[in-house]
């Protein structure tokens, strides 16, 4: 994501007017207390991995209950919230979603303390593409987006990330944006403004069937397939060819990769690296480079879709079965709550579940899931008093540190009206990407919390040498498959068109992971057109 730099906005007025109206209430307020903290909290969460791993075994015990629904949806992410909800939308109430965690919202979900919500991975929308009518839509109904004018959508400015919305932390400064501008040489800055342009190209560049080659959903895109070959090489190798060697430029394009995909440009395909820049049109100049963002993250996009849930979910909940039959579809499910099994009879089932998942439920899927890749995570949300630095940018929404081994921290607080806090919190991201993602998930789920703590206290000393001090607790939390990785030769790859396919029109499969890269948008359209599948026999978003 790129910001602007103009810091006259109304989002910043709003802010600037909430907290001119605090200090002049409350002046005593702006004392800050400094003291050394002696002790900081641990805590450790994370997906329910060892309950999943039970999936291997199978030894659950066997069905008391029975339930009789005409459609079940298992998996409770961003997919079958979707799905839910575009149930609804044809009239259908009679559907019931099964759940692992003892949350929903998947990747999308959010923790809270005492002082503020956080996200636990994803933490922000950027703006939809005005072709993706059934987002906007979304959007309209969520009250995020308020009005059309002049025929572009006009958004609630609250909800749209304030200024400043990104900084840099790079050669012992804060720069404004994250694209590496601070202290270049000529030939660096003009390397990164010839990369910009080509990447404006192929946001711009429609295939033979007038469709633009990148676009978001995926579904969107060109059917032409003069750009494969993209597919089949890294993002590195790529940029390498093109002669883009400047390591500012390097170092820009393997963050933006991690931020989205969880691997970067040794690793990712270079249609993915390039859909990254190139997918999202910008059409729209009034919010150009701006996102969406709250403090609990995509958990607010969460609880606008439960809506269309409520009193129709079990959560802790594990698929470990599904046999068909001339009726329909026998699901078991063990209820970890309850320690007992329940049999749930359905007319047809709707997997919104990773492929790493349905391999075991599906077992004639198994060596198509195989080449799905996903990478790990961890985030840290972390309490502190105070986050001093050397001052030479503002603390801003995203705050990323220059060549440091995470993704940087944002800010949970920034969209905030109210100035004075208690505490700050703040949430860190970790990605771990390398040519053995395997390991790493064994090294994420084994290593205790205290090294995760060093890990990140490490990571944001480069920026803040005496955060230790002013930290009263962590809270890490790890995802074993954090997304799907789009590595060369997958996203055009039969793999991923056969993992689509339906069973007998009586199970069907829908997840982010089968667009091949793993955002909100594209677990959205996913949820709507296997619905639209199910009832009406097309995939066409309605």
């Amino acid at each position: 994501m790129k910001s602007g730099e103009n810091y006259n906005s109304r989002r910043t007025f709003i802010k600037k007017i909430a907290a001119l109206s605090i200090i002049a209430a409350v002046p005593s307020l702006l004392v800050s207390c400094k003291d050394k903290l002696i002790e900081i909290t641990l805590k450790l969460t994370g997906t329910n991995h060892i309950l999943g791993h039970r999936l291997w075994l199978k030894n659950f015990p066997k069905p008391t209950k029975e339930i009789q629904i005409p459609y079940l949806i298992v998996g409770g992410g961003i997919t079958g919230l979707s799905a839910a909800r575009q149930f609804k939308k044809k009239g259908i109430e009679d559907f019931l979603v099964l759940e692992l965690e003892n949350k929903l919202g998947g990747n999308s979900a959010n923790g809270e303390n005492q002082y503020s919500k956080f996200p636990l991975a994803a933490h922000y929308l950027p703006l939809p593409n005005l072709r993706d009518k059934e987002l906007l839509n979304f959007l309209e109904e969520s009250k995020i987006m308020v009005d059309y004018k002049d025929n572009l959508p006009v958004f609630d400015e609250t909800q749209l990330c304030f200024d400043p919305n990104e900084r840099l932390f790079i050669r012992n400064s804060w720069q404004t944006d994250l694209i590496p501008r601070y202290g270049n040489s000529k030939e660096v800055d003009n390397q990164i403004d010839l990369f910009l342009q080509r990447m404006t190209e192929f946001r711009e560049k429609k295939g033979n069937d007038k469709k633009y080659f990148f676009d978001i959903p995926k579904s969107f895109c060109s059917s032409d397939e003069s750009l494969n070959s993209l597919d089949e090489i890294t993002m590195k190798k790529w940029l390498l060819d093109n002669n883009f060697t400047a390591e500012e430029i390097l170092e820009y394009v393997d963050y933006c990769c991690k931020d989205d995909f969880g691997l970067g440009i040794e690793f990712v395909s270079a249609w993915a690296g390039i859909h990254y820049f190139a997918a999202r049109k910008h059409e729209n100049k009034k919010y150009d480079d701006t996102v969406l963002t709250w403090p609990e993250g995509n958990g607010r996009l969460v609880k606008h879709l439960k809506l269309s849930v409520e009193n129709k979910v079990l959560t802790n909940h594990l698929v470990y079965d599904i046999q068909i039959n001339s009726n329909g579809v026998i699901v078991s499910a063990f209820n970890a709550e309850s320690n007992e099994s329940v049999t749930i009879l359905a007319e047809k089932i709707i997997l919104a579940t990773p492929q790493y998942i349905n391999k075991f439920l599906v077992p004639e899927r198994k060596s198509i899931a195989n080449n799905f890749h996903y990478a790990p995570w961890f985030t840290a949300s972390i309490t502190l008093t105070d986050i001093s630095d050397n001052g030479s940018f503002p603390l801003s929404w995203d705050n990323v540190i220059y060549k440091a081994k995470g993704l940087g921290y944002v800010y949970n607080q920034h969209q905030n009206l109210e100035q004075i806090i208690d505490k700050k919190v703040i949430t860190y991201y970790y990605s771990f990407s390398s040519n053995d993602i395997k390991k790493d998930r064994k090294e994420l789920l084994k290593k205790p919390i205290e090294h995760w703590k060093e890990l990140v206290l490490s990571d944001l000393k480069i920026a803040h040498p005496d955060i230790d001090q002013y930290i009263s607790a962590i809270q890490v939390h790890r995802i074993g498959h954090g997304m799907i990785s789009p590595v060369p030769n997958f996203l055009k790859s039969k793999s991923l068109k056969e993992a689509s396919k339906s069973i007998e029109n009586k199970i069907f499969f829908a997840h982010s992971d089968l667009a091949g890269i793993s955002i909100f948008e594209e677990a959205f359209h996913q949820g709507i057109n296997v619905v639209n599948k199910i009832v009406d026999g097309t995939t066409l978003d309605s």
